[in-house]
């Protein structure tokens, strides 16, 4: 995420990290850094930045993955491909 979009943010303070690595296992084997997270907010929440005409099922396993990989519980999908953000919000729960 650029450095602009971020400043536009309410001032606050919600602690958030951007391309957060995400370390992989597969049967207790460190597959080393497998992804990377858009956005972190507050240990909690992921947000996925997409620029897509409509989301796929990629972009929901995506974000699922990344939600138990994390063992967060709720993700939003957003997509800035839309004419008004609203049309371009999906939440994700697990």
């Amino acid at each position: 995420m650029n450095k602009p979009c971020r400043s536009n943010w309410p001032k606050q303070e919600y602690p958030a990290k951007r391309q957060v690595e995400i370390p992989a296992f597969y049967r207790g084997f460190d597959l080393g850094i497998g992804f990377r997270a858009d956005i972190i907010v507050a240990e909690c929440l992921l947000l996925e930045i997409k620029a897509v005409n409509e989301f796929d099922a990629a972009h929901l396993a995506q974000i699922m993955t990344y939600l138990k990989l994390l063992g967060y519980k709720r993700g939003y999908l957003l997509n800035f491909n839309k004419r008004l953000m609203k049309e371009g919000i999906k939440r994700v729960s697990i």
